[in-house]
C-alpha cells in the first residue's frame, strides 16, 4: 500500500522514503531496467546507504556538488539517493550534453565528482579538462573535479578517475537525519525567465512537498500495485520528481528504459505489464501510426502527458485509437515540477491543463504585475504560482526566486474558467520545447553569433510532427548576399559550431541565411514576423 499522508509527513527527505519502503516490503521489486537488471527495495536502501557513504569516504562533503551525467539506468537511481543521503546536492545534466556544456555546467556548479557511464565518459573526460580553461575566463579559482566511471572496465580508467563498484563501501554507515529540510538537494539547469541557462535551487523540502502534493491527487496518479514505466529521462525534473519520487513515494515499481523507441517502448510495456504510462507529447504522434495500439497498451490504465503541452485535438485522436485515459499537467523545473492536472479536474476539458494541486496556489497578472480580477474569468494574464513545493531561486545566490509573499511569476501566459482549471494560452520566454526539452534561443544565438562571419542571429521554434517543435535559425552573414557564394559554407561553419557546443536537441534543423532581420523602431528583432513567415512556407505560400 501507498505510505499513510501522516508517515509520509514525518519523512524528512526523498531518500528517506526509501528506508520506509524497505522496511515495509523488502522483498519486492523496486526498480527493474529494461535489460533485467532489477533491485528489491531492500537491496535499494543497502545500495543507496552504500553510495552514501563512499561519497563521504571520497571527501563528499554535506553540501558538495555531485554532478549525474547518465542515462536511465540503475546507477543513476543509487547515485542520486545516494547523493541526497548523504546531504550532497545533485546536479543530474543531460548525458547528451557536449563538452562545452558539461564544461560550463561543471564550473559553475562547482561540483567535486561526476558520475560518468561509458556512453558519457568521454564528453566528461573532454569537459574535465576544459574547467580550467572556462573557470579563468569566469574568473573562478575552481579545481577539476573527479571522475567515477560507471560500467566501464577498470583498464579504461584515466588519471583521478575511479570506478563506481570502487566508491560503494562494502557496509552502509547510519548518516544522521536531516535536521533542515531547508538544505539545497538538487540543481537543475533550466534558463527560467531569463532565457539564460541557469541552475535552479531545489530543497529538500520543495521535492518532498511536491512528492505529496501529486500523492493526494485523486483518483491517484499511481497506486502502490502499479508498474511505472521510466522512459522519461532520470535527468529532466519531470523523470526525477514526478515520476521516480511518485515511485518511491507509493511502493510502487519503476521499469527503466534507456530511449524511447516506438515499437520497442510498447514491447517493454507489454513484458512488464506496464500500467502507468509517463511520455513527453512526442510519444504520441509517434505511436499514432502503430498498428493494433490498443492492443499493445492492454496493461496500461493511465497514461500521464507533460513537460509540454499536448493539442486537444491529439488527445481526442489518440484516445480513440489507445482506448486508455489520458491526463495532463502543467509544471515547471522551479515547482518540482508538478503545478496543474486534468485528475484534478471535475470533468477533462479539452485545451485544459487541469487545475492545481493541493498547497499550490495560482493567480493571474497583468503587464503591470497586478493581479487580475477574480472575477474577470477567461481574461489572459501571466501565471503565477505559490507553494511548499517552490524553488529557492537560481544558484548561487537565490536570485529571482519567489517574493516575499511566496509568490512567482513563471513566464507562461494563462487564463482560469470558473472551475478553476487553468489554459495555457503563451509564453511570456521565447521558450522552444523540442521533446519535451526546453531550448532557449538565447543560448542558441549566443553560440552562433560567436561563428566567424556571423553578425546576427535569429533562433525560434517551428512547429515539428515528431518533436514537437523544432529549432530553426537565421543569421545575417558579415558580408554579401544571402544567396553569395559564401552562403553554403557559412551554413556549415554554424551547424559544426552547433555540433561542438549544443546538445542535439538545441542545434538547428535549418539555417536560413538573410541579408537582414525585421527590426521595430527600437531595434529588437521582430521574431513574430519570422514566424508569420515560417507559417506561409509551412502552407506552401512562399518558397
Amino acid at each position: 500500500m501507498s505510505l499513510p499522508d501522516a508517515a509520509a509527513a514525518a519523512v524528512p527527505d526523498v531518500a528517506a522514503l526509501v528506508a520506509s519502503a524497505a522496511a515495509e516490503h523488502p522483498e519486492r521489486l523496486a526498480v527493474v531496467e529494461a535489460g533485467g537488471r532489477g533491485l528489491t527495495w531492500a537491496e535499494l536502501e543497502d545500495e543507496v546507504g552504500r553510495v552514501a557513504t563512499g561519497l563521504g569516504r571520497a571527501g563528499v562533503l554535506a553540501g558538495h556538488r555531485v554532478l549525474l551525467a547518465l542515462g536511465n539506468r540503475l546507477e543513476f537511481v543509487t547515485g542520486y539517493l545516494g547523493v541526497l543521503r548523504a546531504q550532497a546536492v545533485a546536479v543530474p545534466v543531460n548525458p547528451g550534453s557536449v563538452p562545452a556544456e558539461l564544461a560550463a555546467m561543471l564550473v559553475d556548479s562547482g561540483a567535486r565528482l561526476v558520475l560518468a557511464d561509458g556512453q558519457t565518459a568521454p564528453a566528461v573526460r573532454d569537459a574535465v579538462a576544459r574547467t580550467e580553461v572556462v573557470a579563468a575566463a569566469q574568473d573562478e579559482n575552481r579545481p577539476a573535479p573527479r571522475v567515477v566511471l560507471v560500467g566501464v572496465d577498470a583498464d579504461e580508467l584515466g588519471p583521478s578517475e575511479t570506478r563506481y563498484d570502487d566508491l560503494r563501501a562494502e557496509a552502509a554507515v547510519p548518516v544522521p537525519p536531516l535536521q533542515d529540510p531547508e538544505k539545497l538537494a538538487v540543481l537543475l539547469y533550466t534558463s527560467g525567465t531569463s532565457g539564460r541557462p541557469r541552475a535552479a535551487m531545489l530543497t529538500h523540502r520543495a521535492l518532498l512537498a511536491n512528492v505529496d502534493q501529486v500523492a493526494s491527487v485523486e483518483p491517484p496518479m499511481i497506486h502502490s500495485d502499479d508498474v511505472v514505466l521510466g522512459v522519461l529521462p532520470l535527468f529532466h525534473v519531470y523523470g526525477l520528481g514526478a515520476v521516480l519520487g511518485g515511485v518511491i513515494r507509493h511502493r510502487a515499481k519503476l521499469v527503466l528504459a534507456e530511449r524511447f523507441d516506438p515499437e520497442g517502448t510498447l514491447d517493454l510495456v507489454e513484458d512488464e505489464a506496464c500500467s502507468v504510462v509517463p511520455v513527453a507529447p512526442p510519444v504520441f504522434a509517434a505511436w499514432q501510426r502503430v498498428d493494433a495500439l490498443a492492443e499493445r497498451l492492454g496493461p496500461v490504465r493511465m497514461i500521464l502527458s507533460g513537460s509540454a503541452p499536448l493539442a486537444a485535438e491529439t488527445v481526442e485522436e489518440f484516445g480513440a485509437l489507445a482506448q486508455v485515459p489520458i491526463h495532463q499537467g502543467y509544471g515547471l523545473t522551479e515547482a518540482s515540477p508538478v503545478v496543474t492536472s486534468t485528475l484534478r479536474s471535475a470533468e477533462v476539458k479539452p485545451g485544459s491543463v487541469g487545475a492545481a494541486l493541493d498547497g499550490i496556489d495560482i493567480r493571474l497578472v497583468d503587464d503591470e504585475g497586478a493581479p487580475l480580477d477574480e472575477a474577470a474569468v477567461d481574461d489572459p494574464g501571466e501565471i503565477q504560482i505559490r507553494g511548499r513545493n517552490l524553488f529557492s531561486g537560481y544558484w548561487p545566490d537565490g536570485q529571482d526566486g519567489p517574493a516575499e509573499d511566496g509568490w512567482w511569476s513563471t513566464g507562461d501566459v494563462g487564463f482560469l474558467d470558473a472551475d478553476g482549471d487553468l489554459f495555457l494560452v503563451d509564453r511570456v520566454k521565447e521558450l522552444v520545447i523540442v521533446s519535451g526539452f526546453n531550448v532557449y534561443p538565447s543560448e542558441v544565438e549566443a553560440v552562433l553569433e560567436g561563428v566567424a562571419g556571423v553578425r546576427q542571429a535569429a533562433v525560434l521554434g517551428v512547429p515539428d510532427e515528431q518533436t514537437g517543435e523544432a529549432v530553426v535559425a537565421y543569421v545575417v552573414p558579415e558580408a554579401g548576399e544571402s544567396g553569395g557564394p559564401d552562403a553554403e559554407a557559412l551554413v556549415s561553419a554554424v551547424r559544426s559550431a552547433a555540433a561542438e557546443q549544443l546538445a542535439p536537441y538545441k542545434r538547428p534543423v535549418r539555417v536560413e541565411v538573410v541579408t537582414a532581420l525585421p527590426r521595430t523602431v527600437t531595434g529588437k528583432i521582430r521574431k513574430g514576423v519570422l514566424r508569420g513567415a515560417e507559417r506561409r512556407k509551412a502552407l506552401g505560400i512562399l518558397e
